[in-house]
């Protein structure tokens, strides 16, 4: 399980993941991440404290968001390299264009796009399950990224389930759903994609949020299931440490 260090966190992350593990438990789903039906990108007014939208992102405040080794825990460390099941099972062709598309956000890790502005990554694996996690933040423009992530919200009605070609491991079956995340940002969006063939299971939890012109990517994936928590933990600090950096910009100013 994700256990990030002792550390104090801020009273919105806690209130926040208080209730993600309440609406958890009384969903019957122990042990997994919640799938919910597909919905297009949910909005809501932005906070007092939410990145003022003419804040334009510099590289250096997309670095400094980053979420580092010591938010993830013991068991994350810096990665090594791409994962073996990247090339094994992403790099895939499927006959439905739409489902290709998704195909190919993933594997280039792109899913809201090519970077128009300052774009920082940082990536790390997990020895334990053979997971590894992608986490980027990048000034996009909220338009192009709302009009991401309704194409993200629909992709489990449009691209269900569907099988996928692939050279060293052949044919896979694909399965799209909805993932659950926490009421962070301005608008947000979540799938879970699972990859299965005889042998394995490939599990891909996709997440994007949008602050202002900002906006944070979270890939995490690994054969099985991912850590539990994962990526609710990690985006629930990364906005805070996203609105935290503009905020400190302003004060500076």
């Amino acid at each position: 399980m994700f256990r990030p260090p002792a550390r104090v966190l801020p009273v919105s992350v806690l209130a926040a993941v208080t209730l993600l593990t309440a609406a958890a438990c009384t969903s019957g789903r122990s042990g997994r991440a919640a799938e919910v039906p597909a919905s297009p990108s949910v909005a809501r007014p932005a906070a007092p404290a939410s990145v003022p939208p003419t804040a334009a992102l510099t590289q250096e405040q997309a670095q400094k968001a980053l979420l580092t080794e010591a938010d993830l825990g013991p068991v994350w460390a810096p990665t090594q390299g791409a994962a073996t099941w990247r090339d094994g099972v992403l790099k895939a062709r499927t006959e439905t264009p739409d489902c290709q598309r998704l195909l190919d956000a993933l594997y280039a890790d792109e899913p809201l796009g090519a970077p128009s502005g300052a774009h920082a990554v940082a990536a790390f694996d997990n020895g334990d399950d053979e997971a590894q996690l992608r986490y980027q933040v990048l000034a996009l423009r909220a338009a192009d990224v709302d009009r991401a992530l309704a194409w993200l919200g629909s992709l489990p009605r449009t691209c269900p389930g569907f099988t996928a070609t692939t050279t060293p491991s052949g044919v896979r079956d694909v399965r799209v759903t909805g993932l659950a995340l926490p009421d962070v940002g301005d608008a947000r969006q979540g799938l879970r994609v699972t990859f299965t063939d005889d042998s394995a299971t490939l599990t891909l939890d996709v997440a994007a949020v949008r602050l202002g012109d900002d906006a944070i990517v979270l890939t995490t994936g690994a054969l099985g299931t991912p850590p539990e928590d994962t990526t609710a933990e990690s985006l629930l600090l990364g906005t805070d440490r996203l609105t935290t950096v503009h905020h400190q910009e302003r004060v500076q100013a």
